[in-house]
């Protein structure tokens, strides 16, 4: 059984986001971005295919946490002699990416044991290992083809896999190793052990660095102050957020969790810093979420503007600005954290996938897929962006009205929908009303004192079209109720975000009567709502999944805004306790088995935990 996900804490230098296990494993791991590949991917196979594992012997873990407003992990170990405490973080540096583990022995005497296998490009290649002189201490050189990793620290012995590690084994490590490639001889690659025993208020520290193969190694980094910087870069951030709910330790920790997956440099927004994490446990649903999503940034941006944060917008604004270039009729739903438009799906099948669950997939082949909504999402972050005071230049303003160029060369078009069906194209209910949305804000911002032009006329035209041509196609009068698609009377959750674009009030009886269809024909024995129904095959994937935890943070919203309170409060509190000891969320969530699912933590999950805070804040305050 792979380890729980619940079970798994982030680490971010706002580059890349490692996991680590509660029991002091990182099984996932990617340099030097979110989308580069995995070092350690144990998370979908199994401990060989890399993982650094960091415990204490005869030792157990009896507290874990973040240090407060921090990606700073503390993991405190308790064995019959001694405590130990265990920080792991990655250092906030522009120029580099490392990983450092700092051990200390805070009572009595405890022995220290490492299992480390590093196995580069998703455990398809494995490094040439070597002692090498670093700063007139011996260190370990791990290259293979263009990547290098420099291991700083302690230093760790060699083992292959079924062998017992040497203890203190620095003095009987040879000048280099040559390390073989897996099969050589029958035998599985090597890994690297070592077991250190310390005192009360001594400390260890590894670093872990990686860099290009062909350039210079890195100079060792100074743990002290990298650790001291980095705790004041999250607390400073943190202390610049605007919170003020009845859940503020988790909306501050959802927003944090935003901000990891920001890429600090590019302004991308990932979805997740996981691939392939499975829908269903065994299932083949499993996809990789490593990339920006144009409707997830957009969200991102949403509550950000909302919280005092209109910088990591703007940051946001100039990636799109780049990744759309001058090709907004070309617009993806999805690219890489630099802007890259390539983003080939391919299959890794030497990885058995987590709980089994394959195939294992890089790469995301909906980025090839047109979304209706997508425009619509982006051009309700911008019109925010600008109501929070940040002003158009020629070419934001530029791009928006590219994007209403494409939506009305498109105006007509089927598409795969807000899920990514791979199924048969349809017109989506919720996709043509954020086409509508688009249009309206573009008519906002031209109405509106910002000084902007545009065909006005012409968007207001398309604008009042598309509304009457969504209450007559994706309303049906016999059920009242808003439709999944113009083609059917089934309801999926998206249509819980009719209200946010504005399109419909929150209490107009015929959104109360979507509302009720979605509770009666989504919701599941836990009082959980499913995306949609699975049962007819429309969306073109094999097997099923689990309540999205996104859909139910909007019912929660729209309980608030509709008079609902109650319920509200009570379902917020119901998938709060879905969190894990440090306040992350998957994408979905097995009530069932109680197990958090899905890619991991997923922004998603955190936007609507945020946006479900403020509604009930705003139901609250209006009475």
């Amino acid at each position: 059984m792979s380890t729980p996900l619940e079970d798994y804490a982030l680490l971010s230098d706002l580059c890349t986001g490692p996991l680590v296990s509660r029991d002091g494993s990182i099984d996932w791991l990617c340099l030097p971005r979110y989308d580069s590949p995995a070092v350690f991917s144990a998370l979908l196979g199994g401990p060989d295919d890399g993982r650094w594992r960091l415990s204490v012997v005869d030792g157990e873990v009896v507290e874990r946490r973040y240090i407060p407003h921090t990606f700073v992990l503390e993991t405190t170990w308790r064995t019959p002699t001694a405590r130990v405490r265990v920080t792991d973080f990655l250092p906030i540096a522009a120029d580099r990416a490392d990983l450092v583990r700092r051990v200390q022995c805070l009572e009595g005497e405890a022995e220290i044991e490492h299992d480390l296998r590093l196995r580069f490009d998703y455990a398809r290649a494995t490094p040439w290992v070597r002692v090498v002189d670093h700063a007139g201490a011996p260190a370990l050189l791990s290259l293979a083809g263009p990547d290098g990793l420099m291991l700083v620290g302690p230093l760790l012995t060699w083992a292959h896999a079924g062998a017992e590690g040497l203890p203190d084994g620095a003095a009987e490590q040879p000048e280099a190793v040559d390390v073989p490639a897996d099969g050589e001889a029958g035998r599985r690659a090597p890994r690297l052990t070592g077991r250190f025993r310390m005192e009360a208020r001594e400390t260890l520290d590894w670093d872990l660095s990686a860099f290009p193969s062909y350039e210079d190694r890195p100079e060792p980094a100074s743990v002290d102050h990298a650790l001291a910087a980095t705790i004041k870069y999250w607390t400073d951030w943190s202390a610049a957020r605007d919170v003020d709910t009845e859940y503020d330790p988790q909306v501050l920790r959802s927003m944090l969790v935003l901000r990891a997956l920001t890429h600090g440099r590019t302004g991308g927004v990932v979805a997740a810093p996981t691939a392939s994490l499975p829908e269903s446990l065994g299932g083949s649903r499993n996809w990789d979420y490593r990339y920006v999503w144009l409707r997830d940034a957009a969200l991102t941006i949403e509550v950000a503007v909302a919280h005092g944060s209109a910088h990591a917008a703007v940051l946001w604004r100039d990636w799109l600005l780049r990744a759309v270039a001058g090709d907004a009729e070309k617009i993806q739903i999805m690219y890489g954290i630099g802007g890259e438009r390539e983003l080939t799906e391919k299959v890794l099948g030497h990885l058995t996938g987590y709980e089994g669950s394959r195939p294992v997939r890089i790469g995301n082949g909906a980025a090839d897929q047109y979304q209706a909504d997508v425009v619509g999402e982006v051009m309700i972050a911008l019109g925010l962006l600008r109501d929070a005071g940040v002003e158009e230049d020629e070419y934001s303003w530029g791009l928006q009205k590219s994007l209403l160029r494409f939506c009305e060369r498109n105006l007509d078009r089927k598409d795969n929908g807000i899920w990514e069906m791979r199924g048969e194209l349809h017109h989506f209910t919720h996709g043509r009303v954020m086409m509508w949305a688009a249009f309206d804000r573009g008519i906002t911002a031209v109405e509106h004192p910002h000084g902007l032009d545009g065909p006005v006329e012409r968007w207001r035209e398309i604008r009042d079209r598309l509304r009457d041509e969504i209450e007559q196609r994706g309303f049906e009068p016999s059920l009242n109720s808003f439709t999944q698609v113009y083609d059917g009377t089934r309801v999926d959750a998206s249509l819980l975000q009719l209200p946010h674009t504005g399109f419909i009030a929150h209490d107009d009886p015929r959104m109360l009567g979507t509302v009720a269809r979605i509770e009666s024909e989504l919701v599941d024995a836990h009082g959980l709502v499913h995306r949609y129904r699975t049962d007819n095959g429309m969306d073109g994937i094999a097997g099923d999944e689990h309540p999205f935890l996104i859909c139910n943070f909007w019912l929660v919203e729209h309980y608030a805004h509709s008079g609902r309170l109650a319920e509200a409060r009570a379902l917020m509190d119901q998938l709060l306790g879905y969190a894990n000891d440090v306040g992350l969320l998957s994408e979905e969530y097995d009530a069932g088995a109680g197990r958090l699912i899905g890619n991991f933590p997923q922004a998603f999950s955190h936007i609507g935990l945020i946006r479900a805070a403020d509604a009930i804040a705003a139901a609250t305050r209006k009475g």
